[in-house]
């Protein structure tokens, strides 16, 4: 895809729209939206990341529309699976309900200009060292290992070299004042509402060491990759509220996700070595991938709640 520069502006151009009037939205008036309002959203962001991919269907082929499928679909599970983590991080700062839209939207914005500055260097390095792959592929394939044996340990939130920085160099406030950021008393400090963003947008970024290689796995266009990022992420917060309930319900999702990132790691591997002049290692359609996604993360979604199903009815018995 030899994309003008223009496409590109008008691209991020209609991202940062879209996100300058989710953010008026959630600044004019600060609540913990409704169920309804949660499924609105959600449907709004989903329906927007199916136009836009029906679009390059229509207008690339279905090879490509194809790949931002499966990247889309991939990134958007690989962050559910992050929503963990957001909760742990509001928990522990104990942040306000009625901002913690907020947060989460600046959190976001965050991890996407991060996210954007790694796609960028990512996709510099793939066409520079074709080895990159097999590392790729490795290391795909050792997180979902990891993925699997921590599956039951209780997870826990540790503030990272960038938080701690920000917390040792400028001065914080012990309690939240509204929705500000910053407030003078005597002098300028921050408060835990910026630290908690700071918070969200950097522990993505560690999130994004398993998915922007897992998507770098499934297309190597930079536009695919960051449109499929972008559409993920945008749809994040509402979905944080939309399923909070339900984190706790789907207990398979590691495994599947675990499946997924082991697939696309192989798949890496296999594509390198097929391109290195291996005969026997085959390259895997968009379509087959996009199977084995879908697929794999509908069956997981179903035992989970089967099972989630399961455990409720047998307590009342047990008692």
């Amino acid at each position: 895809m030899n994309l003008p520069t223009w496409i590109w502006l008008a691209t991020i151009g209609g991202f940062c729209l879209i996100l300058a009037l989710d953010f008026y939205l959630v600044a004019r008036n600060p609540h913990e939206p409704s169920f309804k309002e949660c499924v609105g959203w959600v449907s709004f962001y989903v329906g927007l990341a199916v136009v836009f991919g029906v679009g390059l269907l229509v207008l690339s082929g279905p090879a490509h529309g194809g790949e931002f499928f499966a990247g889309w679909i991939t990134e958007y599970s690989l962050s559910v699976d992050n929503l963990f983590v957001f909760l742990l991080i509001m928990s522990r700062f104990q942040v306000p309900r009625q901002y913690r839209q907020k947060v989460l939207l600046i959190g976001i914005i965050l991890a996407l200009v991060m996210r954007g500055a790694f796609i960028a260097a990512g996709s510099e390095a793939i066409t520079r060292f074709d080895w990159l792959f097999y590392l790729f592929g490795a290391f795909l394939i050792y997180t979902a290992w990891k993925l699997i044996g921590h599956e039951e340990e209780e997870a826990e939130f540790s503030e990272n070299i960038a938080l701690r920085t920000v917390r040792r160099v400028l001065p914080t406030t012990d309690t939240y004042h509204g929705a500000k950021l910053t407030v003078h008393l005597g002098r300028r400090m921050v408060t835990p509402m910026l630290i908690v963003m700071v918070a969200i947008g950097t522990t993505d970024l560690l999130f994004a060491l398993d998915s922007i290689p897992a998507i770098f796995g499934l297309t190597k266009e930079p536009y695919l990759v960051f449109t499929a990022n972008a559409f993920a992420l945008m749809g994040l917060r509402q979905l944080f509220f939309l399923i909070g309930g339900l984190l706790d319900r789907l207990v398979y999702l590691s495994k599947g996700l675990s499946v997924v990132l082991a697939f696309i790691g192989v798949k890496l591997i296999m594509e390198a070595l097929h391109h290195d002049g291996v005969s026997w290692a085959p390259e895997i359609p968009i379509v087959v991938s996009l199977g084995v996604i879908v697929g794999t993360l509908a069956v997981t979604t179903v035992l989970s709640l089967l099972k989630s199903r399961k455990d409720r009815q047998a307590q009342p018995a047990e008692r």
